[in-house]
């Protein structure tokens, strides 16, 4: 199989339409309830014979499949609500499946789908033909059939809130809970493609955990509006104490500069209590402007040429001369608030009665895989929760028996020998992310066809 290049599945469709127009406010008027529509649209549309001239260029036909349907790309804006509960808006694509086959047409099953960190202000999850995820889920969901509801977040694209509750369980989750309601109004007003009572869960990278934490929060405070079918969350940072424990005091994992500048805006703002000013946790000159960087449209490389970042291109000099943070702040870590927030937000012990499959690869330099997959699964286990499948890309005995484990493991193998020497740094980002949809397409068709 050749090398993986997601960017070729890029699919030709036609520009999202303007959505401006504002309104005026009258402060006097509740706020709209969450999951109103403020704006939807069809955005664009891609045919069976684009679809598959992108995955076949890119590699991805093998997992993928032919396209069986053509594709509408949806986007809807929406009212939710910010980690506080005030009013918020926040935007979602939705790729529905349509054409003749009996795979497109009527009742299909719904996928809600986290993507994964994302520094670009502007990510648009309808934006496919520039978007490596969204075309993506395009291939390897809705051209099969499921119709795709991604919310692009709070704090992107044209969302209302000023910065990005990252890795903020409650407040991600009700931001979905929105973002599907939504979806889901736009398609029975405005779609023949109808969504079933089907309702599958998805996400990578911070996508998993958001995920994970959804499926958590549907069943715990959405039960009478949804049923989950099953989830499937891939290479998430489950385990969110345990991993800031190791990154802290250990390694830091790749990206760390990154995420961490996400990660402490996001609690910071969420909380109030992580420090009294920015410089309690940065270094200077970063102090000056973390708080506002993240997300930007920037290129990240400018802010590492402006000082804005460390001038690391591993993003991982969180600490010392010329890092990120600063070292008293890793001496209190460990009584921090900081470390609070992230014990809040780790998400173990879950009582969840629908079916759960994970994924990642084991050598994972981004999500370490044994402190976030490894021990979401053990603890699943050791409670008796539903877990059917924990997929490791580097195990072949732990990939579903016959040829289509066969093809997901042999096929990430060439992948990362075709990467060479930038295998590592592909790792996260590019190489495990289609092999572990095609793991979480067929456990979701397994589910379904079992009628479990």
């Amino acid at each position: 199989m050749s090398k993986f290049n997601l960017a070729m599945l890029a699919i030709s469709v036609a520009a999202l339409s303007a959505c401006g127009g504002g309104t005026s406010e009258n402060r006097d008027d509740p706020p709209a309830a969450r999951g109103t529509i403020i704006y939807g649209t069809l955005a664009g549309h891609a045919t069976q014979a684009q679809i598959d001239a992108g995955t076949s260029a890119s590699g991805l036909q093998p997992l993928s499949g032919k396209a069986k349907c053509e594709v509408d790309v949806r986007y809807v804006y929406y009212m939710t609500r910010d980690p506080q509960g005030q009013p918020a808006t926040a935007s979602a694509g939705v790729l529905v499946p349509t054409g003749s086959d009996s795979a497109c047409s009527g009742s299909r099953p719904v996928l809600l789908y986290a993507h994964g960190t994302a520094t670009q202000k502007s990510y648009n999850l309808a934006d496919v033909a520039n978007n490596r995820e969204a075309s993506l889920m395009m291939a390897m969901y809705a051209a099969q059939g499921f119709i795709v509801i991604a919310p692009n977040y709070l704090g992107y694209e044209r969302s209302s809130l000023g910065y990005h509750p990252y890795l903020n369980a409650e407040a991600q989750a009700v931001d979905m809970v929105d973002g599907l309601r939504a979806g889901l109004a736009h398609l029975k007003a405005e779609s023949s493609t109808k969504p079933s009572d089907k309702l599958l869960i998805s996400g990578y990278s911070q996508g998993g955990h958001v995920a994970l934490a959804t499926h958590k929060i549907i069943e715990r405070d959405y039960g009478s509006e949804f049923k989950v079918t099953a989830s499937a969350p891939m290479s998430g940072p489950y385990n969110l104490v345990g991993f800031g424990d190791a990154v802290v005091n250990v390694q830091a994992n790749a990206g760390a500069t990154i995420f961490s500048v996400l990660q402490l805006t996001s609690y910071q703002k969420s909380y109030g209590n992580i420090y009294a000013t920015p410089g309690e946790a940065y270094q200077a000159p970063f102090d000056a402007s973390a708080e506002t960087l993240l997300p930007t449209d920037t290129p990240i490389a400018d802010l590492m040429a402006s000082g804005k970042l460390p001038a690391d291109p591993t993003f991982t000099k969180l600490f010392g001369a010329g890092g990120l943070l600063k070292d008293s702040f890793k001496a209190s870590y460990a009584t921090s608030n900081f470390r609070k927030a992230l014990q809040t937000n780790t998400l173990l012990g879950l009582n969840t009665k629908r079916p759960i499959a994970l994924c990642g690869g084991k050598a994972d330099p981004t999500v370490f895989y044994d402190l976030n997959t490894s021990v979401a699964a053990a603890d699943l286990k050791a409670r008796g929760m539903p877990l059917m499948g924990t997929y490791d890309l580097e195990n072949l005995s732990s990939l579903p028996a016959g040829v289509a484990g066969q093809t997901v493991y042999y096929g990430f193998q060439q992948a990362k020998a075709a990467a060479g020497a930038s295998a590592q740094a592909q790792y996260h980002g590019a190489l495990v992310p289609p092999f572990c949809n095609a793991l979480a397409r067929g456990f979701f068709q397994q589910v379904m066809a079992a009628g479990i």
